[in-house]
């Protein structure tokens, strides 16, 4: 019977297999501060969460050098909650939230770092916008005028499934969907660098397609803890 691995265990096998241009962020939702400690131990400092009341509760009592990503579908009335810290928001898919968070990130006096979310999966279920929505959006002159927030890059999730052909394809479509805003919208800006896609079951794939950030949770604190 193969012995279980530690968080650090995990951390470590996961961060080896990265290579020099893809960071990990990890995914720490339903789980216990104690499990985010030992992650935190071994050198891991990015978390993503994907529900603001437990972002806010875990960024309150945990270190301070913790980078939090929300990685979750975010609601326009939760932004105010997570615009005093918040490192990077994963999944903005409309213009109406990226309104919000700029509005919400002056308040703070900050810039927040947001990705577009694309819809690559064949998977009606999951958000994001498409390449045309996406350009109206950038081509807005609202927009253009936000000061408080940075793009920095695209995000978006495969289809879940056992056909790693299909998957392949979908994050080769998110890279050469960010490789067309680059040149249009962002030739020079460098912090324009974010491609966030992969996850557990698939994020060596990801890697290989260009990925610079995977967000990988069960590899490595095991299955989620629901509360019942």
């Amino acid at each position: 019977m193969k012995s279980k691995m530690s968080i650090a265990d995990n951390i470590k096998r996961i961060t080896s297999e990265l290579g020099e241009n893809t960071k990990l962020v990890a995914v720490s939702k339903t789980k216990p501060n104690e499990n985010i400690m030992e992650a935190y131990n071994a050198g891991q400092r990015l978390f993503g969460e994907n529900k603001v009341q437990e972002l806010v509760e875990k960024y309150e009592t945990l270190p301070k050098d913790i980078e939090w990503h929300f990685i979750g579908h975010l609601q326009s009335n939760k932004v105010k909650y997570i615009a005093p810290f918040v490192s990077l928001i994963h999944g903005v898919d409309s213009f109406k939230l990226l309104k919000t968070i700029n509005k919400e990130a002056k308040k703070n006096d900050r810039v927040i770092d947001c990705l577009l979310q694309f819809h690559i999966a064949q998977e009606s279920t999951k958000f994001g916008l498409d390449e045309e929505e996406a350009d109206v959006l950038l081509n807005d002159k609202q927009f253009k005028e936000f000061e408080n927030i940075r793009i920095a890059g695209v995000m978006g999730m495969a289809t879940y499934t056992d056909n790693f052909d299909q998957v392949r394809n979908e994050f080769r479509s998110l890279k050469n969907i960010f490789d067309r805003l680059k040149e249009k919208y962002f030739a020079g800006d460098n912090s324009f660098k974010e491609i966030s896609m992969g996850m557990s079951g698939d994020y060596k794939v990801a890697i290989e397609e260009g990925s610079t950030l995977v967000r990988i949770g069960s590899s490595i604190f095991g299955a989620r803890n629901y509360v019942l």
